[in-house]
């Protein structure tokens, strides 16, 4: 294919002609730095994206500290984009939002008044109706702007200037953590207790060759806004933050209430983030009142049995939330006598109140770029931000406390020569070059008495002047050291830390205690019965064993597929053409007494799929699995079992192929004999087939000519193989002894020899 070139007009009859290919690429890594960089991921710095830093920069700038009267919302959005973030109101004001909600930070760093939604999916009202200033906390994100801690930069058009970052106190990526998609990567950062990241953030400067097992024994997991309990294994926590990524099991926590005449009620008051008392609601309903899947003409098993079970527990459940309880959802059961793990364990495994919340560690790191980091890399990477800043900040400040002590210094040196000080400026013509000549003053200093009033001339301000200038040499002193000695500036980030961590440190709210995932058991009673299957997936269970083939009936056109006798507590395998396996449980099977029900109506099949065969067997039982074109393995009927409505791939199918009826391997079995369309018959060992647990293609275990294929497989015994078939315009039976059979052993992937049989039509059988 040719190059595709594309023609730029610049509107001064200038044109260039540049590859497609090149160009299109440099606008997509434009665009995808564009969204990384300026929308979706959070600095490592301040742990804000963009949007964030510039309403928290703008609310500042408009003097809405803590404790000041908030001002409209629609105020503060306007200013916003109007200055730094040209963008959609909408857009800026749901940043702003959810900066304020209790229900989405951990820590809000907006004080919003009026409606600002509910943790049920409630919008908040319009910016021109709801209020908002900075929150206490925010202060440890904007206190040292204006002392040269962070570089700024110039807005959209250039005519105002941003921070780049800010200057936070606090490594707010763990404190409130992040959550955004870029291109090509997302985050998914939790929350975490500020007291417990403080003590991390002071042992990490301590220790910068910390381990992550020692910061492990300090932060023990996230700590979200809604509480709730982790029960994932302390291990898996552990090598959560070891790489960055991972799941943590979160699950609600509940309390009984006792009521009269022994009856009890189960309030949940903590959920998991991102489950809403509105949403447990809604599942309930879809539990107890489930509607028919799209495509499906009646419920599914599965579903019947969930409504069943949940109707035989639950009588009511309403939602009692409120200002005094921000959760607190009531279920109560449909008798006492219900076991009360059995209740909470239903309505944990069937409903989002016991969920997983991801982890996903991705930021933009202090070097600008962005990519997934580990807990100790993000401490590490947030200690050095803050000890440049403190650098930043120590060296402006020692600036000004050196100017300080410069003007002091020349105010001094006036009030011991005040005389001679006023004669010069009153007999001068340009007083200012005569003070700087004659008592070698600096131009700063002559500017600074020229503009002193007169009352700073009395004896008292000439002690102050001594004191202050005092303090202020003592300070420089301090400062000096800050920058000379690197233990000292260590004691000082610790020390502030320690100070921040006191005024806003909390209790953690999110219990961390290990459980086992929810689950409730069905019980099943073991019994026997028989499976029948039809030629056209029709399946059903018949009670008992013995269960006569010619008796049963099926519909028009429909036959016998096969029947097992198996348990109630057992599985029926389905093997579909895509090579997937589907298991349905025994015990989910229709009654015999009528036609019964399609397999593919108990599962989630694929479109443009069937299911070729199916298997039942115990679970240590053997089963051959080959394609036509002569390729399998063996695999144990426990490997195909998947509790998953779609199954699973486990026969990886060659194009053009199709799976032979499964062939079970029993102790009998010695040999697998294969025979062809072209009547090759090829006999092979058992032993040189194959077992694979986890499925796949196998090998090839009989070589075929072109346009061949297998067309038979039979398990071959020690006693033979019994074949039938049309001898003399009679169905005979025919017993083929095994020593009849030794010309057609060989090895595996060989084509074998013409089958000699008298027999027309042969169909070949394995013997007991």
């Amino acid at each position: 294919m040719e190059d595709t070139e594309l023609e730029l007009d610049f509107g001064n009859n200038d044109q260039e002609r540049v590859d497609l290919g090149s160009y299109a690429s440099k606008a997509y890594l434009d665009y995808a730095f564009s969204v990384v960089k300026g929308r979706a991921l959070p600095d490592v710095g301040d742990g804000q994206k963009p949007v964030q830093r510039r309403i928290l920069y703008a609310m500042d700038r408009m003097g809405l500290r803590a404790g000041v009267k908030p001002v409209k919302s629609a105020r503060v959005v306007g200013d916003v984009l109007g200055k730094y973030h040209p963008h959609g109101d909408q857009a800026a004001y749901e940043a702003m939002v959810r900066m304020a909600q209790e229900f989405s930070l951990r820590y809000p760093l907006i004080d919003g008044q009026g409606n600002f939604g509910s943790r049920d999916g409630d919008g908040a009202a319009a910016m021109r109706y709801t209020e908002a200033r900075l929150a206490p906390i925010a202060e440890l994100l904007l206190d040292e702007l204006g002392e040269k801690t962070v570089d700024f930069i110039p807005n959209y058009d250039g005519q105002e200037l941003e921070p780049a970052m800010l200057p936070a106190r606090l490594p707010f990526i763990l404190l409130n953590g992040a959550s955004g998609i870029a291109v090509g990567m997302a985050t998914e950062i939790p929350s975490h207790n500020l007291v417990e990241v403080a003590n991390a953030c002071i042992a990490t400067i301590k220790n910068p060759k910390i381990t992550t097992d020692e910061l492990f024994e300090i932060i023990p997991g996230p700590d979200y806004h809604s509480g709730a309990q982790i029960i994932t294994h302390q291990d898996q926590l552990k090598q959560i933050y070891e790489t960055g990524k991972g799941s943590v099991k979160v699950r609600a926590r509940w309390e009984f209430e006792e009521l009269a005449r022994g009856q009890w009620q189960l309030v949940v008051t903590e959920l998991p983030p991102n489950t809403s008392c509105q949403k447990v609601l809604e599942e309930i309903e879809e539990l107890t009142n489930p509607k028919v899947k799209q495509g499906k003409k009646s419920l599914n098993a599965e579903q019947q049995n969930t409504k069943s079970l949940m109707l035989g527990l639950l009588d009511t459940v309403r939602d009692e939330s409120g200002r005094e309880d921000s959760v607190r959802l009531v279920f109560e059961p449909k008798t006492s006598r219900i076991d009360r793990d059995e209740f909470v364990n239903a309505l944990l495994s069937h409903t989002s109140m016991e969920s997983n919340s991801s982890i996903n560690l991705v930021c933009i790191g202090i070097n600008g770029k962005p990519r997934q980091r580990n807990l100790k890399e993000i401490l590490s990477e947030w200690v050095e931000f803050r000890t440049q800043t403190v650098l930043s900040r120590t060296k402006y400040r020692l600036d000004r406390v050196i100017d300080r002590i410069h003007v002091l210094e020349g105010r001094e040196l006036v009030l011991l020569n005040i005389d001679e000080v006023i004669s010069t400026i009153r007999n001068s013509d340009e007083p200012k070059p005569a003070l700087m000549q004659k008592f070698e003053l600096s131009e700063r200093q002559a500017e600074d008495i020229l503009e002193m009033k007169l009352r700073q001339l009395a004896k008292l301000e000439a002690i102050k002047i001594e004191q202050e200038l005092a303090d202020k040499r003592a300070e420089q002193k301090k400062l000096e050291s800050l920058l000379n000695s690197n233990s000292s500036l260590k004691k000082q980030i610790i020390k502030e830390i320690e100070a921040d961590a006191k005024k806003y440190g909390d209790e953690r709210r999110t219990l961390i205690k290990e459980a086992e995932k929810a689950a409730i058991e069905i019980k099943v009673v073991d019994e026997p019965v028989t499976i029948i299957v039809s030629n056209k997936g029709w399946v059903r269970a018949r009670q008992g064993h013995g269960v006569e083939a010619s008796s049963l009936n099926f519909k028009s056109g429909d036959s016998l597929y096969a029947t097992y006798e198996a348990r109630t507590v057992d599985n029926l395998v389905g093997i579909g053409s895509n090579g997937r396996v589907y298991t349905v449980p025994v015990s989910s099977l229709p009654s015999a007494r009528g036609d019964g029900q399609p397999f593919t109506a108990m599962i989630d099949l694929e479109s443009k799929t069937q299911i070729t065969h199916y298997i039942n067997g115990k679970d240590d039982s053997e089963w051959l699995l080959l394609q036509n074109n002569g390729v399998g393995f063996i695999t144990h009927f426990k490997d195909m079992v998947s509790r998953i409505k779609a199954g699973k791939s486990f026969v990886s199918m060659d194009e053009g192929s199709e799976l032979l009826r499964p062939v079970p391997i029993t102790n009998n079995t010695k040999f697998i004999g294969f025979l062809s369309k072209n009547d090759r018959f090829l006999i092979i060992s058992l032993d040189e087939i194959k077992k694979l647990s986890s499925g796949g293609r196998g090998t090839i275990l009989m070589g075929l000519d072109p346009k061949d294929s297998i067309s038979q497989v039979v398990a071959v015994s020690e006693s033979g193989i019994q074949a039938t078939g049309i001898y003399r315009n009679k169905e005979v039976e025919q017993l083929i002894a095994l020593g009849d059979l030794h010309e057609y052993i060989g090895k595996r992937a060989r084509k074998g020899k013409t089958l000699k049989l008298k027999l027309k039509q042969a169909t070949l059988l394995p013997l007991d």
